[in-house]
C-alpha cells in the first residue's frame, strides 16, 4: 500500500461515513449502502485508478437511484 492509496482510502472512507450517517438518519437505503460500500472499498480494491473509478460510481449512485 502506497501513500496515494492510503490517502484515497481515508478520503473515500470519510465520505462513506457521511453517506452512512445521512442514510441512517433519513431512513434511506441507497445512501446508507453507498456509505458502507465506500467505507469497505479500500479493503477490497488495491489499485488507485480502480478505487477512484469505483468510488466515483458509488458517490453518483444515490443521486441516480432516488428511493
Amino acid at each position: 500500500m502506497d501513500e496515494r492509496s492510503l490517502l484515497l482510502g481515508l478520503l473515500f472512507g470519510s465520505i462513506g461515513i457521511g453517506f452512512a450517517i445521512y442514510g441512517r438518519r433519513q431512513r434511506q437505503l441507497a445512501p446508507f449502502l453507498t456509505g458502507l460500500g465506500l467505507i469497505g472499498l479500500p479493503y477490497v480494491v488495491d489499485g488507485t485508478m480502480a478505487m477512484i473509478v469505483i468510488a466515483t460510481l458509488l458517490v453518483v449512485l444515490p443521486f441516480v437511484v432516488r428511493r
